[in-house]
């Protein structure tokens, strides 16, 4: 099913009796998703309105992502949360996943930079919530509740972005020499002085990367101080600002499962210890991929975030804490009385 109108998508909904997997790319599904029929949203397309001098975009959730990113760059702007995706990925996708790359350290999440959405529910009813404008974002703000939810609560037609300029100058500083666990005490000293840092992550081959980005002399002045703060760990060096690339693209393996293991920083060492060499750690260490021989769960001790397979063998779910499954419970049976979704991404 292909809709290629969102009162299209509302007619389907209304008469579908089976699951339902909402797509746009299928770049994003985890490997427990993607058992109803597909419902294909990549016809629904374009930019529908956008506004450089407001810092405002709203764009259909089909649109491919790289689309959005040259009109954006077109007019030196850019989405400042800074997602990433394979060939194929949709901003819709980016929207229901809240995907978010190296910079949201410094710019916040998808979620932080979606101002409306338009969207079918379960029962077919198109709802619209936020603004289309920074200034007219008023009422429930389930906008929020939409950033991240997988396409379990509606299917995405519309979303309204906040905008932002793209930076002049960008500086990368390396410390190649530093393993995951070393790097960490790097990337937290340079995330925690005043050097407004847009990215703090480490790479096999490349070592701790920091970014800094901004106008000239502001660049300038911030590398020389953070590379004066960061000699006690090692050598610090000019690294590729290319290298930022890689974070997330080079996670997939068809042998091994990918896990997605978030935490706090803090807490990074010790998890590591019990993981084989990640194969990246990314806001200054709070998010870590993982190999692991299919069919393995990482054996880790207790912590305050979450691990998750996200590529190879369906995952083996924990079941959610008592309230967490009852808010979602609720929210289904509000948003999704006939359960027609899934998990989609």
């Amino acid at each position: 099913m292909r809709p290629e109108t969102e009162a299209q998508l509302a007619q389907i909904l209304r008469d579908a009796s089976g699951p339902l997997t909402v797509t746009g790319g299928a770049t994003r599904l985890w490997p427990e998703e993607g058992q109803g029929a597909r419902l294909d949203m990549t016809a629904l397309t374009g930019v529908t309105l956008y506004e450089p001098e407001a810092l405002t975009l709203v764009v259909r959730a089909g649109t491919p992502l790289e689309e959005v990113r040259q009109t954006l760059a077109a007019e030196g702007q850019m989405l400042g949360f800074e997602p990433t995706g394979a060939p194929g990925s949709t901003i819709g996708g980016v929207a229901a996943t809240n995907a978010s790359g190296p910079r949201r350290v410094q710019a916040g999440a998808a979620r932080d930079a979606m101002l409306g959405v338009r969207f079918v529910d379960g029962q077919g009813q198109v709802v619209r919530n936020g603004g289309r404008v920074m200034k007219n974002v008023t009422g429930y703000d389930l906008v929020k509740l939409l950033a991240g939810s997988r396409g379990t609560l509606g299917a995405l037609t519309e979303i309204s972005f906040r905008t932002a300029p793209l930076p002049p100058v960008t500086a990368t500083l390396a410390l190649p020499d530093l393993d995951p666990a070393a790097a960490i005490p790097a990337l937290s000293a340079a995330l925690g002085g005043p050097f407004d840092v847009s990215g703090a992550a480490w790479l096999p081959g490349h070592g701790a990367l920091i970014r800094l980005e901004g106008l000239a002399a502001s660049v300038k002045a911030r590398a020389a101080a953070l590379t004066a703060r960061l000699s006690a760990f090692g050598a610090v060096r000019d690294g590729d600002p290319q290298t930022w690339l890689l974070l997330h693209s080079n996670i997939h393996d068809p042998d091994l499962d990918t896990w997605r293991i978030t935490c706090r920083p803090s807490e990074a060492p010790a998890l590591l210890t019990h993981l084989p060499e990640p194969q990246s750690l990314d806001w200054g260490g709070a998010l870590i991929h993982v190999r692991l021989p299919r069919g393995q769960m990482p054996d880790l001790p207790t912590f305050s975030g979450h691990a998750r397979r996200i590529l190879g063998a369906p995952a083996i779910l924990p079941a959610p804490h008592a309230l967490t499954a009852r808010l979602e419970r609720d929210l289904r049976a509000r948003f999704d009385p006939r359960g027609l979704f899934g998990n989609p991404a």
